[in-house]
């Protein structure tokens, strides 16, 4: 499952663990740093999640992620953990250029491995105060040993998992770490590029449009994972029948029978690095009007481009680089001419 997240990387232990067992971090030692302060009357909050209740009585001091993407929101408020869970890229302190460019020259947060699973001993050893999994695949079993060890928000009721907005993760990290107002401001900013985008292309509207990844066929984005919610923010429509064509999952597989699924007005594809030229090669993609009409894109796997690894995030950081990289790429695709690359 957590392969397939991102657009393709082609895309117990409670109290009692022994408190010495840190490893695999960027650092020697992932101390906690001095945190902005949090607004009066923050605290004590509680916060909800689809297993129980996080009871948190003061201002965070060692943040723990345990979700994939949740370190953008946190340090985009001030905030940075003291681990951090890497799922692609190997960038030092799971942070990428967006996220860096926050932490300045603060300690990197030591790395936990998502292909290890939850390392629960090393995050017992972290010592942490708060543990943060909502972009995630917590598991029952899983939030009763994280919360043995710290209170713990883990997913959002409702949505499915690895599906939380990025509006929500953004609001509910500024709960958990006392800012709550400045969360808010920070989505209102993104969700006013995305407005000012929709008023300078009305082409846009009503266009349907999908998200997609030749991952074991063609993998396709449903209508709650955070890629899709990409192109309804710009002014797309989804096919009317996509959530039934993969289960009501963030994303499915389909076979080449349902291959005119593909066939939309515009379609963003994550191929595995060297992968365009073979997408564009299958007899089966190539034979549809997306594709001969040349109204696709391609955000080939580059994790030094920033535009394939912002897709994968869709964070409060990520976001302006992909309205900025993005949203011309797909005024070119729908712009009625073949020709146009």
């Amino acid at each position: 499952m957590r392969s397939i997240l991102r657009p393709l990387a082609l895309l117990v232990a409670l109290p009692l663990l022994a408190l010495s067992a840190c490893g695999g971090g960027d650092q020697k030692d992932a101390a906690a740093q001095p945190q902005a302060g949090a607004e009066a009357g923050a605290f004590p909050v509680s916060i909800k999640n689809k297993f129980g209740t996080a009871e948190i009585k003061s201002a965070p001091q060692r943040i723990v992620v345990v979700g994939l993407v949740e370190q953008d929101a946190l340090l985009a408020l001030g905030v940075t953990p003291v681990a951090t869970t890497e799922w692609f890229g190997e960038k030092p302190g799971a942070l990428f250029p967006w996220a860096k460019a926050k932490l300045g020259d603060g300690t990197l947060p030591q790395v936990l491995k998502d292909k290890d699973g939850i390392q629960f001993e090393k995050i017992a050893a972290l010592r942490p105060d708060l543990i943060i999994g909502l972009y995630a695949g917590i598991t029952a079993e899983d939030y009763q040993k994280l919360s043995a060890l710290a209170p713990t928000v883990a997913q959002l009721p409702g949505p499915p998992d690895y599906s939380v907005a990025w509006q929500d993760v953004t609001k509910t990290v500024g709960q958990a770490v006392g800012k709550s107002k400045e969360a808010e401001e920070l989505v209102k900013g993104i969700e006013a590029r995305f407005e000012k985008v929709r008023t300078e292309h009305p082409e846009f509207k009503g266009k349907t449009a999908l998200m997609a990844s030749p991952y074991e066929g063609y993998f396709i984005y449903g209508s709650q994972d955070p890629r899709s919610r990409v192109l309804t923010d710009l002014g797309f429509t989804l096919p009317a029948d996509l959530d039934k064509a993969i289960g009501g999952k963030f994303g499915a597989n389909i076979s080449t029978e349902k291959a005119a699924l593909l066939d939309q007005q515009a379609i963003v594809w994550f191929p595995g690095k060297g992968g365009t030229q073979k997408l564009k090669e299958d007899k089966v993609y190539k034979a549809l009007n997306v594709r001969k009409q040349g109204r696709d894109v391609f955000i080939e796997e580059d994790y030094d481009n920033d535009l394939y690894g912002a897709t994968s995030f869709v964070s409060v950081l990520s976001l302006p680089i992909v309205i900025d990289q993005l949203v011309p790429q797909l005024a070119k695709a729908i712009d009625g001419d073949p020709a146009t690359t």
